[in-house]
């Protein structure tokens, strides 16, 4: 049992670069560039930086605010805000528990690409080579197959190094790990965009990408991917900010701090969009072909790039720079995706720092080497990811502004907060984004994705598959938030702290 004092970031650059660490990730590199290009190249950065002022940096803004207030986990900051809310919070646990199985996964792939980089070993079937010779990918979804030591031992040195500073704690593990892999990712990041500039091509590709087509600015969806888009790169909708946001000072700068980590998160992907495209440029000038003929995703990374890393001088350099940056950047989302579990678990329990650790990681650790290394993970892993970003992120996004606004209708309560302690003050736009435009932004995703997927199966999955590993998964995050929101706290769980801050405030 614990009942030491709440842990704190030992500077604003340290927390800022954690968030900053927390929001590029993964997506970032591979799902912004494929969504820029399918929606209107150029004109795509209107409805882009417009959805980034009216509901991603509001969104942040929200969080932080509920964070720093009631200085808790993600359930104990909601439970605080308002009991009927705290379902909330172990929902947002429950899907970093989900994301963070496989997110490890990937981030193993990448470590193993790295060496594979060095000697382009490859060859000249990229795609064959990833799902045949490196994942060794089953036939059938659903059966999970045997174990793939290529792809057991990085993912479970993965979790050891995020389980080590994690264990160190929110200043010396968090906060130092940040600081040395954000400036390390944008040193790598900037060399591998210039070495993507000087290929031959590199002006066709950036053509393709920045090249307005005006057009698209009238089409529904391409607002709602742009909303998508910057749901999804923030880390904002399943609890990381709240908890990010619960070790800071009382006096620390909210909006400011938002705002930077808002900017320099769209910056890196605008930026990720012009080395990925000069550098799809280079291979399609070298093939005759399109620009972009391949998803976003794993395809654009693991296939993709390398072939083009065959083609190039210095390919190699190349590789381990593109690779590298992917480890980094998924070792940091990663890192801010457990510590949510780690917070809930030390809040519910007044648990101390390393057993709430090793609880947690062990048991997340353990789901994510039993299941994704073997030869029917990439299935788990695909269906997993679709269900829990749609159903399981968006709509916990949508609830909790729904129970903030218009339930406990606490936006004015926050928006002094804010402004008490903050250089840039809250108009009254922020409370009409949150409490209109957000809701209905992603009310209309949600219609979209469930349109989708009620149309035909995703990629063709059996239904039987579907099921369990797609709407099981989601449903059954959903289901234990609620399930955990129904076990009592002891009274003393709850600040007098809080509570009297309430009554200060109205």
């Amino acid at each position: 049992m614990s009942d030491q004092p709440r842990e704190q970031w030992g500077t604003r650059a340290g927390f800022i670069l954690a968030a900053i660490g927390s929001a590029v990730g993964l997506g970032n590199i591979w799902r912004f560039p494929a969504e820029a290009y399918r929606n209107g190249g150029g004109a795509f950065l209107l409805p882009y930086l417009i959805a980034l002022l009216t509901a991603g940096l509001p969104l942040l803004i929200m969080e932080y605010t509920i964070g720093r207030r009631h200085r808790g986990s993600a359930p104990a900051s909601f439970r605080r805000l308002g009991k009927p809310a705290q379902f909330i919070g172990w929902w947002q646990v429950a899907i970093c528990f989900v994301i963070a199985t496989y997110y490890g996964l990937i981030l193993a792939w990448a470590v193993r690409y790295v060496g594979f980089s060095v000697g382009q070993e490859w060859g000249g079937d990229a795609e064959g080579f990833l799902f045949v010779d490196f994942l060794q990918v089953g036939d059938t979804p659903g059966e999970i197959g045997g174990y793939v030591p290529g792809v057991f031992w990085p993912l479970l040195a993965v979790w050891v190094v995020v389980l080590v500073i994690l264990a160190l704690g929110v200043r010396r593990g968090i906060e130092t790990a940040n600081k040395i892999f954000i400036p390390l990712l944008v040193a790598f990041f900037i060399v591998l965009v210039i070495r993507a500039l000087t290929l031959d091509g590199a002006a066709q590709g950036l053509d393709a990408f920045f090249t307005p087509d005006w057009g698209a600015l009238t089409d529904g969806n391409v607002w709602v991917a742009a909303y998508g888009q910057i749901f999804f790169s923030l880390s904002v909708g399943f609890g990381i900010m709240i908890t990010y946001a619960s070790y800071l000072g009382r006096r620390s700068d909210l909006t400011g701090s938002a705002l930077v980590a808002g900017f320099a998160n769209s910056s890196f992907e605008i930026l990720a969009g012009i080395g990925v495209f000069a550098t799809l440029g280079f291979l399609a000038a070298g093939s005759g072909g399109a620009v972009f003929d391949t998803e976003g995703g794993l395809g654009l990374a693991f296939v993709a790039f390398p072939t083009i890393i065959s083609e190039m001088p210095w390919g190699g350099f190349f590789g381990v720079l593109f690779f590298g940056s992917l480890v980094i950047a998924g070792l940091t989302s990663l890192i801010s995706i457990v510590q949510v579990i780690v917070s809930a678990v030390q809040d519910r329990l007044r648990m101390a720092r390393v057993p709430a650790v090793l609880m947690v990681g062990g048991l997340v650790a353990l789901a994510s080497v039993l299941l994704y290394p073997t030869e029917g993970g990439l299935y788990l892993l695909d269906a997993a990811d679709r269900f829990i970003n749609r159903y399981g992120i968006a709509l916990a996004a949508l609830v909790a502004v729904v129970f903030v606004a218009w339930i406990l209708r606490k936006l004015p309560m926050l928006q002094g907060d804010a402004d008490a302690t903050s250089a840039v003050r809250l108009g009254r736009w922020w409370r009409v984004c949150l409490g209109v435009v957000t809701p209905l932004v992603l009310g209309l995703m949600l219609i979209d994705a469930l349109t989708q997927e009620l149309g035909e199966n995703y990629e063709g999955y059996p239904t039987s598959f579907l099921l369990w590993a797609g709407w099981g998964v989601a449903g059954a995050a959903l289901l234990v938030g609620i399930l955990l929101a129904l076990i009592p706290w002891r009274r003393e769980d709850t600040p007098v702290a809080a509570d009297s801050d309430d009554q200060r405030s109205k």
